[in-house]
């Protein structure tokens, strides 16, 4: 494959041609390969179009390497820490056994198909738990009231509606507890303070003066996908 340096960084790259006639197109695969999407059936020499979009590609590329998976071939994200996921085959009954301790979680099932549902589940459990746990005490740090609380799919960690109802993401407990604790201490402002503002910077620091460093933190953790699988499956 491929390969050209940009910055001191040497990034591979792949070309493709796309269905436009007219357009090229960058964008990045999970591990890290830039590919290059051309026009039709054109055949091109890509690299200037590369180094005219040099600080982007960096840019993307340093933000992909540096990334924290939840899941990651044969392991997890659990409360920050990563855990090699050890499979024990069942003749039906299923249980998921963590072992932090030892960086491993026995899930025990009846198909290594079933695993990542397995492992959705035991994080919407422990997230929800966690949420009930902690969010009304962090509410009246805040001096904030919310009308409902919940833990599902969402498309980002958390959000909040003017009605007052949260929602958290099932992936949370994989997160570090500072992090966690960002995410819920970021809804509860929200409650009074609706955009990012001045105003709303200025509450969060208030209240947790090293956000900023929790904040980074979460922008490196790449949340589970649908087409994410264990590499034994």
């Amino acid at each position: 494959m491929p390969s050209i340096t940009l910055k001191n960084r040497r990034i591979q790259y792949h070309v493709t041609n796309g269905r436009s006639s007219r357009y090229t197109y960058f964008r990045f695969r999970p591990d890290a390969t830039l590919e290059i999407v051309v026009p039709g059936s054109t055949s091109i020499n890509v690299e200037p179009a590369i180094r005219e979009r040099e600080d982007w590609i960096v840019r993307q590329h340093d933000k992909l390497t540096r990334s924290i998976r939840i899941l990651d071939r044969d392991s997890v994200l659990f409360d920050g820490s990563r855990l090699k996921v050890v499979f024990e085959q069942t003749r039906g009954e299923e249980s998921i056994i963590p072992d932090p301790e030892r960086g491993l979680v026995t899930v025990r099932g009846p198909a290594k198909s079933t695993v990542k549902e397995m492992i959705r589940r035991w994080f919407l459990k422990e997230s929800s738990s966690y949420v009930a746990r902690a969010l009304p005490a962090l509410a009246r740090k805040v001096g904030a009231r919310y009308s409902r609380a919940e833990v599902r799919e969402v498309r980002d960690w958390g959000y909040c509606t003017r009605e007052g109802r949260l929602s958290f993401g099932w992936q949370l407990i994989a997160l570090p507890e500072p992090v966690r604790e960002y995410v819920l201490y970021h809804e509860l402002v929200h409650l009074t303070e609706r955009n990012h503002s001045v105003r709303f910077r200025a509450r969060l620091s208030a209240l947790l003066p090293d956000y900023r460093a929790r904040e980074e933190e979460l922008d490196r953790v790449v949340p589970i996908r649908e087409e994410d699988c264990l590499g034994y499956n």
